[in-house]
């Protein structure tokens, strides 16, 4: 018999040395500094070993016990997510996830973009209001996305979804003849998120538009437990920010500094152009130009004609709207509109072709506005302002 219990003593000693290395072991792995984001390549772009040894790592590293590193595999994240991180102030209310949401909706062409960017299709159980086709990048996993409005949702047919979520780009969704208030979206347990870049006020003094962007896509990286594609994401287009604006410092300044003027729009006749509170101002600023009709407080303001003449730009910027199909909206109407009127016409910028033009969409803040910051300052170049 104490033969005996001298061989259990051995045996549990043996284990027990085992249980010992394996933890020293877990430790050493947990210990390794991580890889930073901005060093990795696109997540989606990782190759299919690699996908496999993230995700093999993840999950080990899961069931060990290690504690949050800088960063974590996104397989890694959802769990933490999973168990409840996820808790910010968005536009002024509170939202809170126990887990990561798994049917939600995206109420227009803006948020849905994000979303995808974010690789989040089968996350979502609804999109709505598409405004202009989705760009190829984008083709593949929105055709996985229910499209629950083809225009601007209700509160029926988003109620239809089921969603867990409720994404946008504005406040002025949110609606009771829309999809419904933020409130009443409260009391039946779904919340809600709207774009940093729609409540300015409600944000740092200061903060700049594109920051407000990033800063939605490092949120919404928390709810879904995408940290990494977000951080990703926010390191390129940061990156893509500063491309723009290294000419900046060649374009003249003070009195000489190039005003322009974007035409976003022509209804009845009359131009809606960008104000100060609108992104192109922001986007001006950045590459060394001066919105001309930083004057007014409004994002798309009517103007007229004669207006637009009297401020006599240096360049014009025109977005093209030509997929959403509204009279006035493509290019070629609005340089027709400019050619065809009397005092418009014989600004220089129209008669010398000092015409940029970009997708309107573009204009607006979204996943895709680093794109037509980068023609707007290649086009500066080309116009000869950036010597």
């Amino acid at each position: 018999m104490r033969h005996l219990a001298r061989l259990a003593r051995r045996a549990s000693l043996a284990r027990l040395v085992r249980l010992v290395r394996l933890v020293r072991l877990v430790r050493l792995v947990c210990s390794a500094r991580p890889i930073r984001p901005s060093r990795l390549a696109h997540p989606s772009r990782l190759s299919r070993p690699a996908r496999f040894g993230i995700a093999a790592l993840a999950a080990g590293l899961a069931t060990s016990g290690c504690s949050a590193g800088d960063a974590k595999p996104a397989a890694e994240q959802s769990a933490a997510s999973a168990h409840g991180a996820a808790s910010f102030a968005s536009c002024g209310r509170q939202v809170s996830f126990a887990q990561p949401p798994g049917r939600a909706v995206a109420l227009d062409q803006t948020s849905t973009e994000t979303l995808l960017e974010l690789g989040l299709q089968d996350r979502m159980a609804g999109t709505a209001n598409l405004k202009t086709k989705i760009p190829a990048q984008y083709e593949a996993a929105y055709a996985k996305v229910p499209v629950i409005a083809p225009k601007i949702a209700t509160g029926e047919q988003l109620r239809a979804a089921t969603p867990d979520f409720v994404v946008a780009a504005s406040t002025d969704l949110f609606t009771k003849d829309r999809a419904g208030t933020r409130e009443e979206l409260d009391a039946l347990k779904v919340p809600t998120f709207v774009s940093a870049v729609d409540c300015p006020q409600q944000n740092p003094a200061g903060t700049t538009p594109f920051e407000l962007l990033f800063s939605d896509y490092e949120n919404l990286g928390k709810v879904f437990g995408a940290e990494d594609r977000a951080a990703w994401l926010v390191a390129a287009q940061r990156a893509a920010v500063a491309k723009a604006g290294e000419g900046a410092a060649k374009v003249p300044g003070g009195a000489d500094r190039p005003t322009v003027v974007y035409l976003y729009s022509v209804f009845n006749g009359m131009p809606y152009v960008a104000g100060r509170t609108g992104l192109p101002s922001e986007m001006s600023r950045i590459v060394g130009a001066k919105n001309a009709f930083d004057d007014i407080g409004e994002d798309w303001p009517e103007v007229t004609w004669e207006e637009v003449a009297k401020r006599d730009p240096d360049f014009i910027v025109i977005g093209d709207l030509s997929e959403r199909g509204r009279p006035g909206d493509s290019a070629a109407e609005k340089r027709a509109a400019m050619t065809a009127h009397p005092v418009v016409s014989r600004l220089a910028a129209v008669r010398d072709g000092r015409i940029l033009q970009v997708p309107g969409i573009e204009l607006d803040p979204s996943v895709r506005s680093v794109h037509a910051l980068g023609l707007l300052a290649d086009g500066m170049k080309d116009l000869g302002y950036a010597r």
